[in-house]
């Protein structure tokens, strides 16, 4: 044991000591911060089961119904660690009920009269999942850190940034309704793509050629998909899941298009940029002839499964709903139409953006080059 801590740097010793408090500091915060919230908040002690029921639903599936009587201990405000009754009723297909067991955390209401037994009666409203998340944000960062070393750790660090300027973005915009949500994007689309290739790259010609690539290519994205829209007024996309919005959809549609393909755009910059560079490190006298080949091949290989990546990130959050369109004898016409014309359109700006990048950043790599060697 001494002998690896030996071989181990001192600096690596201080990041991994940093990063073991941190995860029992989070452990032991999320296991008591209860105080912190302002819903109150109930853990399951007790359980009494109680017999099934079966029913039907009006497709003749057969159900059976299950009730459970919790006692619970109110973990936080005025009624801390007074009893609380509790019932649960819930199905076998769990859709919109669950079971709950001992140790469960429970968001709850309090009744404000209690039972004959001087305990207080409510309602459960929700699941405490703060620990679930903890656990399963650890083992991402603890995965990242172990396969990316310092590119990961500045990935969390960028991962961070951005999401609190979404955070900030979409407060400015809400309390601000003179703002466009679309030139939010667009400031917030230069940001992602300048901190996060910064910042995992350095500053150098590939991260100038890459941040270049991604930036013309995916405003030439929005504004193809916006002339088409524009010309053909929307025909065939139906907003009906944007109706409950008080802001123009057709706007915030297009604002989720612009951050939407940043990721693929951005995927393919980097990843033509980097093979680029790398063969130019590999054999310095290369012909730029070769390289525009290379980056083109090296773009055409990759083109197809990031557009096919897409296509599958938007269709999957419809399934669901398919599946409800179906089940109530609606066609699959209309189904489809209802549920993936936005997805398809995400899916087709997305793939846009990504084959305009391929000559984008292979000219732009190759820019970058030819004046460093000129200099030279």
């Amino acid at each position: 044991m001494l002998e690896i801590l030996k071989k181990l740097k001192t600096k690596h010793i201080i990041l991994y000591l940093i990063i073991a408090l941190c995860f029992a500091a989070s452990v032991v915060f999320v296991n008591h911060n209860e105080s912190f919230y302002k819903r109150t908040v109930a853990k399951v002690t007790s359980i009494q089961q109680q017999g099934e029921k079966k029913v039907t639903d009006v497709h003749n599936n057969k159900d059976r119904l299950f009730t459970q009587n919790i006692t619970a201990e109110i973990r936080n405000g005025k009624d801390k660690e007074k009893n609380i009754h509790l019932t649960n009723t819930y199905s076998t297909t769990g859709a919109y009920d669950q079971d709950y067991h001992v140790g469960n955390e429970l968001f709850v209401t309090v009744n404000k009269s209690e039972n004959q037994k001087g305990t207080l009666t409510g309602t459960i409203k929700d699941v405490k999942r703060d620990k679930y998340v903890l656990l399963v944000g650890w083992c991402f960062i603890l995965i990242l850190l172990i396969v990316g070393k310092r590119r990961g750790f500045f990935s969390l660090i960028s991962l961070s940034v951005n999401a609190a300027l979404m955070s900030y973005a979409l407060d400015l915009y809400l309390n601000h309704a003179n703002v466009s949500l679309l030139w939010i994007c667009s400031l917030l689309v230069l940001l992602f793509t300048t901190i996060s290739l910064l910042l995992l790259n350095g500053f150098n010609g590939m991260t100038y050629a890459a941040i270049t690539a991604t930036l013309v290519g995916i405003f030439l994205s929005l504004l193809i998909t916006y002339l088409a829209i524009k010309f053909t007024g929307g025909s065939g996309l139906r907003y009906e899941e944007m109706q409950f919005l008080t802001r123009p959809y057709e706007i915030v549609f297009m604002a989720g298009l612009f951050v939407g393909s940043l990721g693929a755009v951005m995927d393919v910059s980097i990843t033509i940029a980097s093979s680029i560079f790398g063969l130019v490190e590999k054999n310095p006298n290369i012909s730029l002839k070769a390289l525009k080949t290379s980056g083109m091949d090296i773009g055409k290989d990759v083109m197809g499964t990031l557009t096919n990546i897409l296509f599958f990130v938007y269709a999957s959050g419809s399934i669901p709903a398919m599946i409800l369109y179906l089940k109530n004898a609606s066609s699959l016409g209309f189904t489809l139409s209802m549920n993936l014309s936005l997805e398809v359109a995400r899916a087709l700006a997305g793939g846009i953006g990504i084959v305009l990048t391929i000559p984008i950043a292979v000219y732009t790599s190759v820019f970058f080059i030819n004046r460093k060697r000129k200099r030279i």
